[in-house]
């Protein structure tokens, strides 16, 4: 891991967030690798990605009251800086193209999660 970043090291299996806890802040991947993983109600575990270095995750936490639809913990070590809603709406109001870069990851893997969904649906008629 590169010294001195702000961001806090995980170990390897190391859990960042918790798949149904409350949350008002996301993350951003300083250097490694995370997994996001979602868990159902029978205790299995569904890999969905991995996220590397520029990676972010947990942002609908602070768009949203909901609690975590997912699980991410370190795959590897894995340096992850956490933002809070409060320091993430204000760089927003400093730099609004940042906002536009969430909306367009966001897009994106709605549309991925769209073409799985679509995928799925091919394979089990």
């Amino acid at each position: 891991m590169v010294g001195g970043a702000l961001g806090k090291v995980y170990r390897d299996g190391e859990t960042i967030v918790r798949q149904g806890n409350t949350g008002d802040s996301m993350y951003v991947v300083q250097g490694g690798r995370v997994e996001v993983i979602q868990g159902s109600k029978k205790g299995s575990e569904q890999h969905l990605a991995f996220l590397e270095t520029g990676d972010f995750f947990g942002e609908m936490a602070v768009f949203e009251k909901e609690v975590r639809s997912a699980t991410v913990r370190a795959s590897g070590e894995a340096r992850v800086l956490k933002i809070d809603k409060k320091a993430l709406l204000t760089r927003i109001r400093e730099d609004p193209l940042l906002a536009v870069n969430l909306l367009k990851t966001m897009s994106h893997r709605i549309r991925q999660l769209n073409h799985e969904i679509s995928r799925h649906r091919k394979t089990h008629l």
